[in-house]
């Protein structure tokens, strides 16, 4: 029988498929005889049943009318191959996809017979198999609609009572493979958005409620991991741990579209039951009182990262104005007091047994009276950098508010970057209100001075009080009714009890304290300017061009700090870096002011987690090495160039495009440049100078190859370079360039043994983790490629050696003398902005002045 079907017919025609169907139905047992004709025909008959859809209905319509589906469902009961069931759950899944026709696919759900293959048992443990069966329920799900979905369901009194497709497939939500799970979301998400009330209901109540609960305890647990993963990265700086973190953060965020995803649908029970379960599963137990160091459910750093990421992607009111409430609570409240221990540690592993076993269970109620206890800066005199990481941090009784902010004073780097990540999140949280905004002292201004400006205009007292009053009031504002609001709900659904002292208190005095961290903060010397960015972004969003809010203690503050680092920038000035030092300064100018003036935060939440990248820092990099000192010019640039933004801005003024500095002046007459006969351009290879002042030097860059150059120092404006020239033998008193190195760094030394010899420190001629196009090489660098040059030159006498020596001294000071000259405006900035340093032609007149340099 199986052997007729190689005979010869046409592939696409009505008379196979008739053909393939009898032959089907002939079929009585499957074994291995007649196995393969089984597969072919199932094959087969799904590209007929395609290729009819499309050309000629005749086909389908002979499909329903030998009830084909009903041969599939039996040659599944008659067969123990794996392969067959395969390939039948393959057949069918290509029909569902490819037809197009409404009337093929009612006919397809109709009948019971996908609801059977759904159920039926398949052996799973093959997973190949499961791989179909998934593909199977997905292809199914991608047609569903308000009338389609119907067939798949039963119904007692209009309610359903059976959906054999959801059911069956949230089975597999939580299956290992990630292919599985992805799968599984999209049926769910398929099936929500078909907005059937009936199935909406269904989904909703118990039993099947419970598959949004362990949706938040698996995604519970996933944190648990990345914690433990940031936890080891951060102890062991393992370099492949960062990917590691990425692909869990991955997942992580996955989870939380998919959460998002889901009550975008529209399912108001469902939006509720995620929210409640997140609080009562995640935030509460774990993530909130993690924010205490002496906690540790999951880690300070990853429950900052993971707060950053449901606030931006879990847009649910109520969750986000509970979670800024909570913030006013001290961490205690919300540790179980089954897993409170003396040490106040808490177990992650045990609290998820907990939840399996009482999804009920409230979290216990603590009585606190929390007082604020960061101490405000207004109080003291002068905050010293050196100082910042001396002070004690918050009370253990103080709110987790308090909590941040003293991150952001005393923390380490991480600790700024993740409490800094979350008060930009929360400014930024539309679905927050402004009230809680206010309480927290984060409104930005302008929203501050519009609210109250609305209150005084429909005739509330303190908006109007508030408005036009230049002291501090103790008027209970409306945020205390709104914060009352999600306290009372922390209370009566979460068993948290949080008294909060403060709701007579004005949210100016909040304003005050973020102030006063947040200028504590650009004090500190231990943070990287990048994290120092992030706090300046912060800080223009609450002062926006004014000066209402910012005292004489912060401007004296910000004024002591950045005349600190003037004075490392001045010494700058006569480092290895000095000829780049002016054009470092534009440029880190330009993204700064792009950075502080942008609409959001320049980093993603997973930043928090990522350990600092470090090149030159790192051990293994010698730091006498120009490219650490190159990193720490750098570093120092961007704090200056930061703190003298934030001056500006805080005096009310825009911030200009380019920095305060002196334009270029015309090289004096008896220049050596000059007298050399230099371009503008600068000294190339190949280009032709007079050797005035040149002194002939012996220099061996191969063992054994000697070479004669005339030597020459020279400098130009900001630029220097030392000259290796050829002398034209048919030329007297000219020369040709041959090698070219930057003045700048090369700590000229004449040899204590030999007073002939003049040895030359030659670094790089430009930094290569500025240069873009330079940057990836240099992170895949190694050691020995970030050591310096060193040139020993050799001099007819002691004299000429000296006479060298001396020429290169005096270049490097007339360099040194221009590049501070440039600067002196913002060295000595006063907070006046003088408009004849600035010009439109600056930008041009430092491209004619900068000149290319070119390294061995």
């Amino acid at each position: 029988m199986w052997l007729s079907f190689w005979r010869s017919r046409d592939r696409f025609s009505l008379d196979e498929l008739r053909y393939l169907t009898d032959q089907l139905q002939k079929v009585q047992i499957v074994n291995e005889v007649n196995k393969d004709f089984v597969i072919e025909a199932l094959r087969s008959i799904a590209e007929l049943i395609t290729y009819g859809d499309q050309h000629d209905s005749n086909y389908f319509e002979y499909f329903m009318e030998k009830q084909v589906m009903g041969e599939f469902v039996r040659i599944l009961k008659i067969s123990r191959s794996v392969t067959v069931s395969l390939q039948l759950l393959q057949t069918i899944s290509i029909m569902i996809q490819n037809l197009k026709s409404e009337h093929a696919i009612y006919y397809m759900f109709s009948n019971e017979h996908i609801n059977f293959l759904i159920t039926y048992a398949f052996d799973f443990h093959n997973e190949e198999l499961l791989s179909y069966y998934i593909s199977f329920l997905r292809a199914i799900s991608g047609k569903l609609n308000r009338n389609t979905i119907s067939l798949l369901v039963k119904t007692h009194n209009e309610v359903v009572v059976s959906f054999p497709l959801y059911v069956e497939a949230t089975r597999f939500a939580f299956h290992e493979e990630n292919m599985i799970r992805t799968a599984v979301r999209a049926l769910t998400l398929n099936v929500y958005h078909v907005g059937d009330e009936s199935v909406n209901r269904f989904v909703a109540k118990s039993p099947h409620a419970d598959y949004f609960s362990n949706l938040v305890t698996f995604f519970l647990k996933q944190c648990i991991d990345l914690n433990a993963l940031v936890s080891k990265v951060l102890k062991n700086s393992d370099p492949d741990g960062t990917t590691m973190i990425l692909v869990a953060v991955d997942e992580i965020e996955d989870n939380l579209y998919y959460f998002s995803d889901v009550i975008s649908a529209g399912i108001p029970d469902v939006g509720r039951l995620i929210t409640d379960k997140m609080l009562q599963f995640l935030i509460i137990p774990f993530l909130l009182p993690s924010l205490r160091l002496d906690v540790v459910n999951i880690g300070a750093i990853t429950s900052l990262y993971l707060l950053c990421c449901i606030l931006r992607i879990v847009k649910i009111k109520d969750l986000a104005n509970t979670i800024a409430a909570a913030l006013f609570c001290p961490a205690e409240v919300f540790i179980p007091k089954s897993e409170a221990k003396l040490n106040g540690h808490v177990s992650g592993h045990s609290y998820m047994n907990e939840i399996q076993q009482s999804e009920g269970e409230n979290v216990t109620e603590v009585d606190a009276c929390p007082k604020a206890s960061l101490p405000a800066l207004a109080g003291s005199s002068q905050v010293h950098p050196e100082d910042a990481t001396q002070n004690d941090f918050v009370s253990s009784h103080g709110p987790l508010r308090d909590v941040l902010l003293s991150y952001i004073t005393n923390g380490n780097d991480l600790q700024v970057l993740g409490s800094l990540s979350v008060l930009a999140t929360l400014l930024q949280t539309k679905e927050l209100d402004e009230t809680m905004l206010d309480a927290l002292g984060i409104l930005p201004q302008r929203k501050q001075h519009k609210k109250l400006l609305l209150q005084a205009l429909v005739g509330e007292g303190s908006g109007e009080d508030q408005l036009f009053a230049s002291e501090f009031g103790s008027i209970r504002d409306s945020f205390s009714s709104d914060l009352d609001v999600y306290l009372q709900k922390l209370k009566e659904q979460f068993g948290v009890v949080c008294y909060f002292p403060e709701v007579g208190t004005s949210p100016r005095v909040h304003r005050f304290q973020v102030l006063d961290a947040l200028v504590s903060l650009f004090c500190r010397s231990d943070i990287s300017a990048e994290t120092l960015w992030d706090g300046g972004w912060l800080l223009r969003q609450l002062l926006p061009y004014s000066e209402a809010e910012f005292n004489n203690h912060h401007l004296k503050l910000l004024k002591d700090s950045y005349k600190n680092c003037t004075g490392a920038l001045l010494e700058e000035t006569r480092g290895s870096w000095r000829d780049l030092l002016e054009t470092v300064l534009c440029d880190e100018w330009k993204k700064c002011k792009r950075a502080v003036e942008a609409s959001s935060p320049r980093k993603e939440p997973k930043c928090i987690l990522m350990p600092l990248q470090k090149s030159s820092y790192d051990d293994s990099i010698p730091s006498e090495s120009s490219i650490f000192a190159g990193e720490r010019m750098c570093e120092l640039v961007k704090v200056c160039v930061l703190l003298l933004q934030l001056q500006i801005f805080s005096l009310g003024r825009p911030l200009p495009e380019q920095p305060p500095i002196y334009l270029p002046t015309d090289l004096a007459e008896n220049s050596r440049a000059r007298t050399a006969g230099l371009d503008v351009l600068g000294p190339k290879p190949g280009v032709e100078l007079r050797l005035v002042d040149a002194v002939p030097c012996r220099i061996a860059f191969e063992r054994g190859k000697e070479r004669h150059f005339c030597f020459l120092a020279i400098s130009m404006g900001t630029s220097g370079w030392i000259l290796l020239i050829e002398e034209l033998p048919l030329k007297q008193h000219h020369g040709v360039v041959r090698i070219i190195a930057p003045l700048a760094g090369c700590k000229p030394r004449i040899d204590d043994k030999h007073s002939r010899w003049l040895h030359l420190c030659i670094r790089p001629s430009s930094l290569p983790f500025v240069d873009p196009a330079k940057s990836v090489t240099f992170r895949k660098m190694n050691t020995k490629a970030l050591v310096d040059g060193r040139w020993t030159l050799a001099f007819r006498n002691e004299e000429s050696c000296k006479i060298a020596l001396s020429m290169i001294l005096e270049e490097i000071s007339q360099q040194s003398s221009e590049v501070e000259r440039r600067l002196r405006p913002l060295l000595e900035f006063q907070g006046d902005l003088d408009t004849s340093i600035q010009s439109p032609h600056h930008s041009e007149a430092l491209s004619a002045s900068a000149t290319p340099s070119n390294s061995l």
